[in-house]
Formats: C-alpha cells, structure tokens, sequence
C-alpha cells in the first residue's frame, strides 16, 4: 500500500483533532470545509480504514486516527526543528566542520585551539577524526572533509591548498645509560642497528618512520609496539631500546630516558 500524504493532509488532521471539529479545523487551516472533508475522505480511502468518528458533539479519532496522529505530531516537530536550525545557518550562527588530523596534531597542537575556537564559536561544532597524512590529502582532495591537518612530508601541492598550522621536530629518545645517550644531534640511519620501542602498526608516525628506514635500505628492530607516546616514554627510560617521538611530546619524558635530536 503506497501513502501519499502531504504535509497539508497533516496538519489539517492535527487541526480538526485539536479543534474535535472538522468545520473548526478547516478553518484552523485556513481551508474551505468542502476540501477540508474531500482531503479527509481521501486520506481514508488511501488507508481503508476511517479516521475519524462523527458525532453530534464533533469528531474524535479513532485507533488509526490516533495513530495517525502521533506520527504527524512527530512529523510537524521535525520540521519545525529542521526549520529554525537551517534558518540559524541562513544567518551564518552554526555550523558543523568535520575536521581530519595526524595522530600529533590531534594529540599535542589541536586540544587547547580547539578548546579556545569552541569557545568563541558556540554555533559551531566540530567532528574530529585521526588519519595518517596520506589518508587525510586523499580524503580532502576528493571533498570527504572539510579541513586536514597533515604533515607536510605527505601533502602534494597540486591536489589541495595548504597553509602552516604548527612546526614540531621529531626526536630520538634513549635510555640514559644507551651508547647514543647524549648526543646532540644523530642521522635516523645511525640509530638502525639498535633495538627500537615503535608504536602501534598503521600509526601515522610508525608508518613515516617505517618509509625512512626502507629508503635508508634498512628496517627498524621492533622489540615492542605501544599505542601512546606516554606509554613509549615509560618503556624506553626502562632500556628496552630507542624510540622517535615528537618534540611536542617529551613532556611524557621518563627519568631514564634522554632526547636527542635527529
């Protein structure tokens, strides 16, 4: 069974229910009654069942016309809802920005400046996803987001638009008492031949970590993958072995362990 009801068969329903009449509702519904009554015995015919009980006193529903009722209730809500949130857009007070980020950003850069930007924007919400860098260009070239935020290693600059966010360096944690503790300043490929603390695999991180190591001919020696830079930190001040981290995030530095840049 196909039901065609229009937004006007609705409200007149609601009308004539609140009214208990259906010449009062027609009228509600600023309709003459002779359509106001065609409209009614329509929306009958196209159920098979009546909706509405005549009496001496007025009309009232029956069990389809309660239910009936309900959903057209349901209905006229929603588009009033739909109706005042698109007129807040019209005016420019909300929005919604489905925002990408690299595991750093989303980690060490993004909290605080998003914080500060919610605040001053209340009408604006954000939907924050973590991706790789790659993941992320592919997704805002094809339109799949509204903004990225990336490493510029992984953005070519002929498929999307760029501006700086945030400068970080990566560094080379150590245990404090590891042959390369110390050392001011190292080639990613001096540290291959040591043991490694890496992070989970598919991590945006890892995996550039992963390409350098393959450039260089080599490969990195995972004793152990963890899902944080926290837990990394407290893993390699224990001597398990070296890790690479961001400067943003030696915050989470061990007691046994010291940066190095790399």
């Amino acid at each position: 069974m196909t039901i065609r009801f229009d937004l006007t068969d609705l409200r007149l329903f609601l009308h004539i229910l609140e009214a208990s009449s259906i010449t009062h509702g027609a009228a509600r519904a600023g309709m003459a009654l002779a359509s106001a009554s065609e409209r009614v015995r329509d929306m009958e015919d196209t159920l098979g069942t009546p909706l509405l009980e005549r009496g001496r006193r007025g009309v009232r529903a029956t069990p389809a016309g309660a239910a009936l009722g309900h959903h057209a209730r349901v209905v006229a809500l929603q588009l009033e809802r739909m109706r005042g949130e698109l007129s807040e857009y019209a005016r420019g007070l909300r929005g919604h920005v489905h925002l990408l980020a690299n595991t750093t950003a989303t980690q060490e850069f993004l909290p605080a400046t998003l914080g500060r930007f919610l605040s001053a924007h209340p009408n604006i919400d954000i939907d924050l996803e973590e991706r790789s860098s790659r993941e992320i260009v592919r997704a805002i070239a094809a339109n799949l987001a509204d903004i990225g935020v990336a490493g510029d290693e992984a953005v070519p600059a002929a498929e999307v638009e760029t501006y700086p966010f945030a400068v970080d360096h990566l560094v080379l944690i150590a245990p404090l008492q590891h042959a390369l503790s110390g050392r001011r300043k190292i080639m990613f490929r001096e540290t291959l031949d040591y043991d490694y603390v890496g992070l989970a695999a598919g991590h945006a991180l890892q995996e550039v970590l992963n390409d350098h190591a393959a450039r260089a001919g080599l490969h990195l020696k995972l004793r152990l993958r963890l899902p944080g830079f926290d837990s990394v930190c407290r893993v390699v001040g224990s001597g398990i072995g070296l890790a690479v981290i961001p400067a943003a995030a030696r915050r989470c530095r061990s007691p046994g362990s010291r940066p190095s840049a790399t």
